[in-house]
């Protein structure tokens, strides 16, 4: 096939370096009738066949050879530093496959490059997650997602071994902006949906590792669309000791959310700043910072909108009419310094100091009166679509002063050494969070000129039939002042080790982790608590003829309560609330295989949660609302597939499906589904191109979930309301067409300057599939029946977009 060059290759590269660890000019590299050489700063990159044996030499007359064999996946990219020395020939027989490490501990890695390719309302590292098995979000505006039964509050993200975090006062997808995690930084992202490591820490459903680039030359990277864009800058010094890289994003969310079936007056801004510098001071010491300044400033002013409902012999229609607006301001602010010394070839110590700074306003005023009635369906009128009689009319007003400041500092030393075919793994952390929290917020309720009193408050509202003559009180009213601190110590203790067993391969892994934590404040009551984490991992491939890895782990994950779960449905801190628990049993296999003549592998997974001390919560969008009582047990157990590998010549593609059943049994009441239980997930990412035209490319993105729980209103009894949200259904398409790439450059005319050209052009959401994220209840006054008016989520949106490289 013409395009086999094309379709089955990798990439190696590195920086080569002599015994003093200076990078070496001129080295020669090859591989078969391969070849390359390393530049002024000791770097090369070489593209070698992929999925087969290559032995490549590095050789240099001031130096002794160095000889390694690789075996690299389709399109998979591996970085590796050599040094060669003046006295002794070093010879590795050992096959280097990275992604065995990562498939022996569970960890899925995604190409950076695919990150930046596939389509999404929300593109980025959480976009590509949404289609791997286990992973679910409702919302294509927001970049959160629930693991496993798990819910946002869940899940680990670090970057370059340093934890980080996000706003705390979201409670809409379309107010999220950005995510923290800039993909033109992006050098490799690595994902755990359970059952992970003692080394990670502790939370309990999954874990998102990802390290920067570490440049090896200037390059400028931009990427633009109707979405807004961003520009990242890479460099290296001459003497290769300093390497820098900074990125700056825009984006504006007014194309999705104008769509939206309300009619506004929408102006976000959204924009950050990311800086990761690396400083060698000498061969051993290294010190690197990763900073990141951040503004979300969302302007909203509602004016009208009308929601169709109903059966097509009834159709009822939704009319709100709107007055105020809302202005909400989230500045975040983050720095972190990472000092490593690598003691020897062995031994590498770190010691990382961060500090995350956020200060988050949340204020509105806005009233909806809103008219409920019958639709004119007569074909012809002039008014046909309009509501012409009211089933029901009323107001809706509420009120919001929130605001919030929080300083959280970290730091953490952190060791790694090896022992013949073990390795020993530790870390000591303190983490001091300071929360300033001020909240104001309060709901009235106007149904047909009456005052529409709290739930399940005494004495009950009969009107208009029996005059009420209580108090008038808010539908809701929520008002709290909280100063708290919380003083963290963690620490674990790993032990890992590669054997054999017979004539198989076999991978071992324990470790343990503690936490201890302590809340105080004013007017608070100050506790201190602690937990003990114990977690293992076993892996065998078996030297079957068939590609076959098996493994399984089993652990204690806690998850120490952060501030939001503190916090209860009133604003008061419980500084008692414990951690919760949860025992993990995961059991995998990963069966690598050969179809058509290209590679695939098909992942499987069974796993099992119980878990305890459950506090207990609801979801409104993506805001989540605690009960700060740790009145629940739960349990969660499913199956994850996915199947991925060349389904196109040279693309690698995948199809994933999850089954996931979770319950909670809440003040021992019995069980019902919990806001995360999402039954069936299908979901897929497929790339291709056209066969004659290589450059014209497709990527499409496709997701399926059944309904969660929560078409119920928040104050609702869970036991009494349980009604689910309609399945989601997306399909997101993105054609591309590649001018210059690393394949086709121009030595003159306008196309010199590019290293990468390419013109896109995508379309959201292309059966105009609509969703819904929640419901908005309006009460028939005549019949006193509640309406669910679903709260719909984007339609078709069409967009734009160019990358380049320079």
């Amino acid at each position: 096939m013409a395009f086999k060059s094309f379709s089955q290759t990798s990439i190696i590269r590195g920086i080569i370096l002599n015994e003093n660890k200076q990078p070496i000019e001129g080295v020669n590299i090859k591989a078969d009738d391969l070849g390359t050489q390393t530049n002024e700063n000791g770097f090369y990159l070489l593209e070698i066949p992929s999925n087969t044996d290559i032995t490549i030499e590095f050789t240099h007359l001031s130096f002794k050879k160095v000889s390694s064999v690789f075996n690299l996946k389709n399109g998979e990219e591996l970085e590796f530093n050599p040094v060669l020395k003046t006295s002794v020939e070093q010879i590795s027989t050992v096959t280097i496959n990275t992604t065995r490490r990562k498939e022996v501990e569970g960890i899925i890695n995604i190409q950076p490059e695919v990150i930046r390719k596939i389509p999404g309302a929300n593109a980025g590292v959480e976009n590509l997650l949404m289609t791997l098995p286990g992973v679910s979000n409702n919302n294509e505006l927001s970049t959160q997602y629930s693991v496993r039964g798990g819910n946002f509050d869940e899940n680990l993200v670090y970057i370059n071994d340093i934890e980080v975090y996000r706003p705390f006062l979201i409670r809409s997808g379309q107010q999220e902006g950005l995510s923290f995690v800039n993909t033109n930084l992006v050098q490799n992202v690595d994902f755990s949906s359970g059952g992970f490591q003692a080394k990670y820490g502790d939370k309990l459903s999954s874990v998102l590792d990802i390290t920067y680039k570490t440049p090896y030359q200037f390059e400028v990277n931009t990427d633009l669309s109707l979405l807004g864009g961003s520009i990242s800058l890479e460099n290296i010094n001459k003497d290769s000791k300093f390497t820098s890289i900074v990125g700056a994003r825009y984006r504006d969310n007014s194309l999705l959310v104008n769509a939206k079936e309300t009619e506004t007056n929408f102006n976000p801004t959204f924009a950050d700043l990311q800086a990761f510098f690396t400083y060698k001071f000498t061969n051993k010491f290294h010190l690197s910072f990763l900073g990141n300044a951040s503004i979300n400033l969302y302007s909203y002013e509602p004016q009208t909108r009308q929601t169709n409902f109903g059966t097509l012999s009834d159709p009822i229609a939704l009319l709100v009419f709107y007055e105020g607006q809302e202005e909400d301001q989230y500045q975040t602010y983050f720095g972190a310094f990472k000092g490593t010394y690598f003691a020897n070839d062995d031994l590498t110590l770190k010691l990382i100091a961060s500090t995350y700074h956020t200060t988050e306003e949340e204020y509105f005023d806005i009233l909806a009166q809103y008219r409920l009635g019958e639709v004119n369906t007569n074909i012809g009128d002039e008014d046909i679509g309009e509501v012409e009689f009211s089933e029901g009319i009323g107001s809706q007003l509420n009120h919001g002063r929130n605001d919030l400041d929080a300083l959280i500092t970290n730091i953490e030393h952190k060791g790694d050494i090896k022992l013949d075919d073990n390795r020993i793994e530790w870390s000591v952390k303190y983490t001091n969070e300071d929360i300033r929290d001020r909240l104001v917020e309060w709901e009235v309720i106007d149904s047909a000129g009456f005052s529409i009193r709290p739930p399940r408050t005494i004495p009950t509202n009969e009107q208009p039939y029996i005059p009420y003559s209580g108090p008038l009180e808010p539908f809701q009213n929520v008002r709290a002042t909280n100063f708290t601190q919380i003083n963290r110590i963690q620490a674990y203790a790993q032990w890992s080790k590669r054997s054999t067993l017979g004539n198989s391969d076999v991978w071992y892994n324990a470790g343990v982790r503690v936490h201890n934590w302590s809340v105080k404040g004013e007017s608070i009551v100050s506790t201190n608590q602690t937990v003990f984490s114990p977690r293992a991992q076993f892996a065998i491939k078996p030297s079957w003829k068939r590609d076959m890895l098996f493994r399984a782990a089993a652990g204690i994950y806690y998850q120490p309560p952060f501030y939001r779960e503190l916090r209860d449905a009133t604003g008061t801190v419980q500084p008692n609330v414990k951690a919760q628990k949860s025992f993990h049993l995961v059991l995998g296999n990963d069966y690598s295989f050969k179809m058509w003549d290209r590679p695939f592998k098909l992942t499987s997974e069974v796993y099992y949660k119980n878990l305890s001390n459950v506090n207990p919560y609801t979801i409104e969008n993506v805001r989540i609302r605690y009960r700060a009582n740790n009145s629940a047990k739960a349990y969660a157990y499913g199956l994850d597939m996915r199947l991925n590998g060349e389904f196109v010549p040279g693309t690698e593609s995948w199809f994933s499906f999850g089954y996931l059943k979770t319950e909670e049994n809440i003040e021992n009441r019995g069980y019902i589904s919990r806001p995360t239980d999402q039954r069936l997930k299908f979901a897929a990412l497929f790339q291709d191109y056209v066969p004659n035209m290589p450059n014209l490319k497709m990527y499409l993105n496709l997701v399926y979930n059944t309904g969660v729980p929560g078409g119920s209103p928040s104050y609702a009894d869970p036991y009494i309301y349980q009604t689910r949200l309609p399945d989601y259904k997306r399909a997101d398409l993105g054609l591309q067409l590649v001018l210059v790439d690393d394949k086709k450059q121009f030595n003159r005319g306008w196309k010199k300057p590019f290293k990468e050209l390419s013109l896109g052009f995508e379309i959201f959401n292309i059966f105009d599939v609509q969703n819904s994220i929640t419901n908005t209840w309006v009460r028939d006054v005549y019949s006193k029946r509640q309406f669910a008016i679903p709260n719909y989520l984007t339609p078709r949106v069409f967009n734009v977009r160019t990358t380049m490289k320079f």
